[in-house]
């Protein structure tokens, strides 16, 4: 932006106050990406520019490049989101999309895309029935975080790369969400990494047991150090085989150390949570235009897609697994930015369902 004068679209994200009756904005648009300019005198109760600088109002701008801060000198309202205001569920929503948004941008770069999809999803937040609302915001993160080419994989094993063949009639049938390894992945791969690393950890207990036992008196000679570590190391590998005996202290510490394995290779991973057939297919719809709605089981045959006339669902079942999905779909895109969502503390006070009265 090399001319002093200059016009944007653009949408309020942010606002704080500066001096005593100025506000400061910052602004997504499609033109210039993210702005950050004075609404002077906005604060002022007759100002023009009080109303038009508040949160997800769509302004044409006319602004004056300043040294280090723009300002506006006009603002003509394009659109506004009366219902995110009034609603405390769909204005935190709408603050959770907008902190991404802004962690997304580029200043003096054209944001056309961002710009557009935002406003697509705000659209769908505004016009969603309350049990709908979690779901928007959902696949609303997911389509963001496609924009910006790092959408978890949902299709296909994270670590394998083999496609996911999702079995709804096998309630055992999971899925772990790795946020490091960049999306879904199968029980089988996170069970043969944990193995490697035990036969690891066994093999470095077995040194370690012989190099202790060698150091002891001489009575205790370096033949029988060095069986005592392989009997040690091997009652572990065949803890699993039939008819195996094994003493209980070995058996404790055999499972401690497999606990232990296992806790690593989660940590590693970083495995947020395990999903099932229902909780999969739906977080697949998410990369799709419109999302289908889905009930938690075949005895709730009810669909719908959002944004239409069909019923909303209500049932504990869906509500359930969509705060689980938007969990899982939280932990990665925090990962992804790099930074909390200040607005998740919210979302999880609006959407957590009632407590029953007894």
């Amino acid at each position: 932006m090399t001319q002093r004068n200059y016009k944007a679209t653009g949408i309020n994200l942010k606002a704080m106050p500066m001096n005593e009756s100025d506000r400061l904005v910052t602004v997504l648009t499609k033109e210039w990406g993210l702005i950050r300019a004075i609404a002077p005198g906005s604060r002022k109760h007759k100002s023009r520019l009080g109303g038009r600088s508040g949160l997800f109002v769509v302004n044409e701008l006319l602004l004056i490049k300043g040294k280090s801060i723009d300002k506006i000198v006009q603002a003509e309202t394009q659109q506004t989101f009366p219902k995110l205001s009034t609603d405390l569920a769909r204005l935190t929503a709408s603050q959770y999309l907008a902190e991404i948004a802004l962690s997304q941008a580029l200043s003096d770069q054209p944001q056309e895309e961002l710009y557009y999809l935002l406003l697509e999803h705000l659209k769908r937040i505004e016009a969603a029935s309350r049990p709908n609302i979690l779901p928007c915001l959902t696949q609303a993160t997911f389509h963001l975080l496609a924009l910006a080419g790092v959408a978890p994989e949902v299709f296909r094993c994270a670590l394998s790369r083999a496609p996911l063949e999702i079995e709804l009639g096998n309630p055992d049938w999971k899925v772990g969400f790795s946020i490091t390894s960049g999306g879904v992945v199968k029980p089988a791969e996170i069970e043969k990494i944990e193995r490697d690393r035990l036969q690891e950890a066994q093999q470095q207990y077995a040194e370690y047991r012989q190099e202790q036992l060698a150091s002891q008196p001489v009575q205790i000679s370096h033949h029988r150090a060095a069986e005592a570590a392989i009997s040690y190391s091997g009652s572990l590998d065949n803890e699993s085989r039939p008819g195996a005996q094994i003493s209980s202290p070995e058996r404790r510490q055999t499972a401690g150390l497999k606990a232990k394995v296992s806790k690593e290779i989660a940590r590693n991973l970083g495995i947020v949570d395990y999903l099932n057939g229902f909780e999969l297919a739906l977080m697949q719809q998410l990369s799709k235009p419109e999302l289908i709605m889905m009930s938690a089981s075949p005895a709730f045959p009810q669909t719908g897609t959002i944004g239409t006339s069909q019923q909303p669902l209500t049932e504990s079942g869906p509500h359930q697994m969509w705060r689980r999905i938007e969990r899982v779909l939280r932990a990665y895109t925090q990962y992804q930015l790099d930074r909390p969502i200040r607005s998740a503390d919210l979302i999880d006070m609006c959407f957590t369902a009632p407590t029953p009265a007894l």
